[in-house]
């Protein structure tokens, strides 16, 4: 009884502080949304109210004359390629390691493990070098090349779905005729459907919202992401703080639509491989 009690009292701990980061949460979002529409005066004396008087012009002037709307082409090619080649390279790569016994598979495994523990900034330099002898930099190219290298994560969260997979699945398969890559393909890829969804929505948070390798990478104003735009914004944010909260908020809107689409999917490819038969 004493320990039923204890866990009730856990939970209802963790629920009341969940659901205050919720209204936190949802609360800020609202008033950056709702500071889009308000003008530069109207933000200074009505910070966190409902705007007197709506207006696009901060939209207008985002959209329409600084180009932002390139900045979200830019950043919707990069950020759909690299999850498409992401998706494709570390399910595979995944698939091996989990399915297949081979030597030094250890090696390999920790290999991608330290990958989660060391941030790309201690090799930016020399990344900096390969890139810009292949003549990649400030390339779609260059960038879907980086964020598909950032495969830890993906080959961790595939791996230990494919480990869980039952082994018959692979066996009937292969007394069917069938081959390794049509065994991926046609079997393995659909059952990890949760899983890809929980991948791609994860990364696609990661890539949209990167401002690090942009930075470094993207110097063109052709080729500026989302979060470049936004940088431009802030640099003098005491000029233009009116037209930061209309690019923030439309930078934001595409995360919530494919979390409100996806979240379904998301909730059940993160249980995936915790339920054991």
């Amino acid at each position: 009884m004493g320990l039923k009690r204890k866990q009730t009292i856990a939970h209802w701990i963790a629920t009341i502080i969940l659901t205050l980061y919720c209204l936190i949460a949802i609360f800020l979002i609202g008033n950056l949304i709702l500071s889009s529409f308000k003008t530069k005066t109207d933000l200074v004396y009505n910070t966190f109210g409902f705007p007197k008087i709506f207006t696009l012009d901060n939209y207008r002037k985002v959209f329409l004359e600084d180009g932002f709307i390139r900045y979200f082409y830019n950043s919707i090619i990069i950020t759909s390629l690299s999850i498409i080649s992401l998706l494709f390279v570390s399910s595979m790569t995944a698939y091996g390691i989990a399915r297949y016994k081979f030597r030094y598979k250890s090696v390999v495994e920790m290999y991608f493990l330290l990958g989660l523990m060391f941030p790309i900034q201690i090799a930016i330099l020399p990344i900096f070098i390969i890139l810009r002898s292949l003549h990649l930099i400030n390339t779609y190219w260059g960038m879907i090349l980086l964020y598909t290298a950032n495969m830890p994560f993906p080959v961790f969260i595939f791996s230990q779905f494919f480990r869980d997979l039952p082994t018959a699945l692979h066996e009937s398969a292969i007394m069917d005729g069938a081959g390794e890559f049509r065994i991926f393909r046609q079997i393995m890829m659909p059952l990890s459907k949760p899983v890809i969804f929980t991948v791609a929505l994860i990364s696609f948070v990661q890539i949209w919202n990167d401002f690090y390798l942009p930075l470094v990478f993207l110097s063109r104003k052709t080729v500026r992401t989302v979060t470049l735009g936004i940088y431009h914004y802030l640099s003098n944010f005491l000029a233009y703080w009116n037209y930061v909260f209309a690019a923030a908020s439309a930078a934001l809107i595409p995360i919530i639509i494919v979390f409100f689409i996806f979240s379904d999917q998301i909730i059940a490819g993160l249980v995936t491989g915790s339920l054991k038969e």
